[in-house]
């Protein structure tokens, strides 16, 4: 069973390419490459068997195939013998192959004719198809898609016959059981459907990653005594993207316990999965489980009830190149599909590129914990791409000479006169000699071209370019352009670009959002170009809701914290800023700065009685303070009456002003004396 398909930028889709082998006796192995080409290859002698390449191989890329079931083979019924049509149809059946596709339409192709048998489109799916499986008795054939809903065909008159339902979000996988009145269904949860009424028997707990795929692993239950009736106490397997673990669930009686029963643990993400179904409780359960990493995991294990410890493999097997020399170190080779042949005993193995592989039976014999097989594929490709290399011979080109690319502005090229060399020319032709070079033809050519102001990509490339990337969904042609910072290139290429690519790109840029910050900034410009240049073409669409769904969400997760990290970013700028504000200021040394002016508010008496001390003698400094001690006194005095006296008296308080002035004289007139005395002792 396969786990791939769907697009390769989709984070959550599965690994691997869509494959699978024939039902009777693996005789063939189908696979859908990533350019949506068909190719069936005999596993006998590892030959191609047919391709088929379908109409729209590009835009509705297959996303998964399903084999016809070998119980359809010629079953007449018993009652009446079937016309000859109805017996060549029902004996083709069983090798038909049907093919899911990216735009949700399914294509039954034929085997024997090598040709398309039909197509399954009115009434079915609006998105991608996840899985298809076939009904083993009545030829009807099972579909789930990313639009939620769950189909059941019928492949006689290429209709629906019921649709219903399945999840919230889109539906992953499909299993029936083995008793064929039963359907698994899972998306990241796991439902069992009842297919005659289409009502939920149980729900099983599921995975954190869309289930990629689901496979019944038992037909009978493990306990025989009790009545069986078709489906309690089956196990079935799971498997997710991204999980490293295969559950194994058991539909039990009592519909509380919803838990897995016991897990296998792998290396990586499980891309392709086989098992031997387990025919009594005696016999064990063979499993194959092909890892994103190249390595087969092998299990072997008795499913009788709760394990709580996940299982490690048995046994894993690698191939690997031969070192050749002592610089040359041995490569990995991926192995991409395995499956149990007939006799239970041996696998085979399908590994090398996914445009030729190689397939390979091996026997199971070994009891080693790890088996690695040396196989030089050097030889299985290499001629055929040498002689095709070979035909093609590059000119000699000059190094002055420079290409035109199409699309450039105001090129032309001038071809001149012939130059003289001509006549050389002729004289070697007439001589029989060899023809001239290119080389020399080039140079009698003189090419006049206007140089342009930058070497960037043509902008009437670029929307030819997306086109073509978004209908092909090549990945390193999509960055050469969604990578591009000019906004005039942008909005000129939204411009340009067809109506029909308007909803692809915009899917393309919603996965793209969810990738790493740095991408999403040049997302940002691209979607906001798209979303004004085409607003009233998206407005048209009846269906813009579900398509654009994701793309709300996503931009309201983002937007709905955008107010609380502002609130948080204001708040560290204010801290930040204080901060820095704070060690400037440790940092700075104040200098040492003298005081030019210093002003001390006192009487003027006091100021005066200085003046005075600075000039007199040592002699006399006891007489000038009890002077100035008497002159304090009387100022206080004076100052005392002068609050009591009432305003009429003002003459007075004048009169006692100049007797003051005249006091002030005479000690202004014995500090004179002073020195004079001092002068007259020495």
């Amino acid at each position: 069973m396969a786990a791939g398909g769907g697009g390769v930028a989709d984070p959550l889709s599965p690994a691997g390419v869509p494959c699978a082998f024939s039902p009777l006796n693996q005789a063939y192995f189908a696979l859908a490459s990533a350019d949506g080409q068909l190719r069936v290859w005999e596993t006998a002698n590892n030959r191609l068997h047919q391709e088929y390449v379908p109409s729209a191989h590009l835009s509705g890329t297959c996303t998964c195939l399903a084999w016809a079931p070998a119980r359809l083979q010629a079953k007449e019924s018993p009652q009446r013998k079937k016309r000859k049509s109805e017996a060549i149809e029902t004996s083709n059946q069983i090798d038909l192959l049907a093919l899911g596709t990216a735009v949700g339409s399914i294509l039954l192709y034929s085997t024997v004719k090598g040709e398309l048998h039909s197509k399954l489109i009115s009434g079915g799916h609006d998105n991608k198809v996840n899985c298809i499986q076939w009904h083993q008795d009545n030829g009807c054939l099972y579909s789930c898609s990313d639009d939620k809903h769950i189909v059941e065909w019928n492949t006689q008159t290429c209709k629906v016959k019921c649709k219903w339902k399945g999840d919230n979000s889109s539906v992953s996988s499909l299993c029936i059981s083995p008793d064929g009145k039963m359907l698994l269904s899972a998306g990241r949860t796991i439902k069992l459907w009842v297919l005659e009424t289409k009502e939920i028997y149980r729900h099983f707990t599921g995975h954190a990653t869309p289930v990629s795929s689901l496979i019944f692993t038992t037909i009978r239950p493990p306990n025989e005594s009790q009545p069986f009736d078709g489906i309690t106490g089956l196990y079935f397997l799971s498997g997710a993207v991204h999980d490293r673990l295969l559950n194994v669930w058991q539909v039990r009686s009592e519909n509380k316990e919803k838990n897995a029963v016991m897990s296998f643990t792998v290396t990586d993400e499980p891309v392709y999965i086989d098992l031997t179904l387990s025919e009594n409780k005696e016999e064990p359960v063979k499993l194959a489980v092909v890892c994103r990493d190249g390595q087969v995991h092998l299990f072997e294990h008795i499913l009788n009830g709760y394990c709580k410890k996940p299982l490690t493999s048995n046994c894993t097997i690698q191939i690997a190149t031969p070192g050749k020399g002592k610089k040359s170190t041995p490569k990995p080779i991926p192995i991409l599909a395995a499956g149990f042949c007939s006799d239970k005993m041996s696998l085979l193995l399908v590994y090398g590129n996914w445009f030729q592989p190689i397939i390979e039976r091996v026997a199971l014999n070994s009891k080693e914990p790890h088996v690695c097989l040396v196989r030089d594929i050097s030889n299985c490709w290499a001629p055929k791409v040498e002689t095709a290399i070979t035909k093609v011979r590059t000119p000699v080109m000059n190094s002055e000479a420079k290409v035109l690319v199409p699309g450039v502005p105001g090129h032309h090229a001038a071809i001149k006169p012939a130059p003289p060399q001509t006549e050389e020319v002729e004289s070697k032709r007439r001589l029989g000699e060899n023809e001239i070079s290119i080389e020399e033809r080039l140079g009698a050519l003189d090419i006049d071209a206007k140089k342009e102001k930058d070497d960037l990509p043509q902008t009437n490339s670029f929307p030819v370019l997306l086109t073509q990337g978004l209908e092909s969904n090549d990945f390193e042609m999509l960055n050469k352009v969604l990578q591009t910072r000019n906004l005039n290139l942008i909005k000129r290429t939204v411009l340009r670009m067809p109506l029909h690519a308007v909803i692809p790109l915009l899917q393309e840029l919603t996965k793209r959002l969810q990738g790493h910050p740095n991408s999403a900034v040049l997302m940002v410009q691209w979607l906001k170009c798209v979303l004004t240049v085409h607003a009233s073409y998206l407005s048209t669409l009846p269906d813009l809701v579900p398509q654009l769904g994701t793309l709300y969400q996503l931009m309201e997760s983002r937007v709905k914290t955008f107010q609380k990290l502002s609130h948080l970013h204001g708040k560290l700028i204010l801290l930040i800023t204080q901060v820095t504000a704070s060690e400037k200021t440790k940092a700075m040394t104040c200098p040492a700065q003298k005081a030019k002016l210093v002003y001390e508010e006192e009487s003027s008496e006091e100021e005066s009685d200085d003046e005075i001390a600075e000039k007199d003698s040592d002699d006399n400094w006891d007489e000038d303070e009890e002077e100035k001690e008497s002159g304090k006194d009387e100022d206080v005095d004076e100052e005392n009456e002068e609050e009591e006296e009432d305003a009429e008296e003002k003459d007075e308080e004048n009169g006692e002003e100049d007797r003051d002035v005249a006091s002030e004289k005479e000690l202004n007139g014995d500090s004179d004396l002073d020195p004079e005395n001092e002068s007259e002792e020495e």
